[in-house]
């Protein structure tokens, strides 16, 4: 990797703090930089050739985010926030399509949570399917969650989030009793993880999507797209549905803009058949 490349890395990770996958990611999206200082069509080089090498939309604009961070730091007072006033090269967001984000049928749900488990191992993932509908956290937190950061009395969990953040979300009742089961039978401690493997260490994330894939499909039918992160925009739709704040899920999400959380204002195809059915003039 090249000095400057370094050096941007360095700064990001012992001056800001940033998390290991950060670091990551930075040094990832670097990779389709062929010089430390680019013109602005270098930089249209390089979309094209994530472009051609088959990367989505999503997926390039993710590393635009880095490399824009990069070439605001190359250029510009690291300390001054990057804003339309800056002359440095960066590029444009790539347009990406807006889909209908997958979720669970309200059906699928109700399969889902009737399951009955025989064994440890499928109790534990019944409770940590339970666990990502109630929350709506990313499985990452619910993976990194230990037994001390569940609050039973008040019915709070403290969860890890992005960028190093807590924040407190609520659960309910019957995921309460879910838990207590479930941490009374497997003699969990305050610092055990609260969804470990045999070796009480973190569950890996590939292992548990295979699982769930596999749930699905025991139960019958087929899991949505992007599975795990399914349930958070279940949870969402659901939430806002049922009469919820819009920027009380900004909070529960632990999203940093509203703008972000806006995404599950979007009315799902059905909403909009119900409503339609209401407004119609043929009615």
């Amino acid at each position: 990797m090249q000095p400057r490349f370094e050096q941007f890395i360095r700064e990001r990770q012992y001056l800001h703090n940033v998390t290991p996958s950060t670091v990551e990611w930075y040094k990832h999206s670097l990779k389709w930089l062929l010089s430390e200082s680019p013109s602005q069509q270098d930089l249209k080089d390089a979309v094209i050739r994530m472009s051609e090498s088959g990367r989505k939309a999503t997926g390039c604009n993710c590393a635009l985010r880095a490399i824009n961070a990069y070439l605001h730091w190359n250029n510009v007072d690291a300390e001054v926030k990057c804003g339309p006033a800056c002359k440095h090269p960066k590029i444009t967001q790539l347009k990406e399509p807006d889909l209908v984000l997958p979720t669970f049928t309200a059906q699928q749900i109700r399969q889902l949570v009737a399951w009955k488990p025989k064994g440890k191992y499928k109790r534990r993932l019944h409770l940590l399917v339970l666990f990502l509908l109630d929350t709506g956290c990313r499985i990452s937190e619910a993976l990194g969650l230990r037994v001390r950061d569940l609050d039973m009395e008040n019915l709070l969990v403290t969860l890890d989030g992005k960028g190093r953040k807590q924040r407190v979300v609520p659960f309910s009742f019957e995921l309460r009793k879910a838990i207590f089961r479930y941490i009374a039978e497997c003699k969990k401690t305050l610092d055990a993880f609260l969804f470990s493997n045999r070796t009480h260490t973190m569950l890996a994330h590939r292992n548990v999507l295979r699982n769930v894939k596999s749930l699905c499909r025991q139960l019958g039918f087929n899991p949505p797209a992007r599975t795990l992160h399914a349930f958070r925009h279940t949870f969402a739709v659901n939430y806002l549905r049922r009469g919820g704040s819009v920027f009380h899920l900004q909070k529960v999400l632990g999203h940093s803009t509203l703008e972000m959380t806006r995404r599950y204002a979007n009315l799902m195809t059905e909403d909009l058949q119900a409503v339609h059915q209401r407004v119609s003039l043929l009615s």
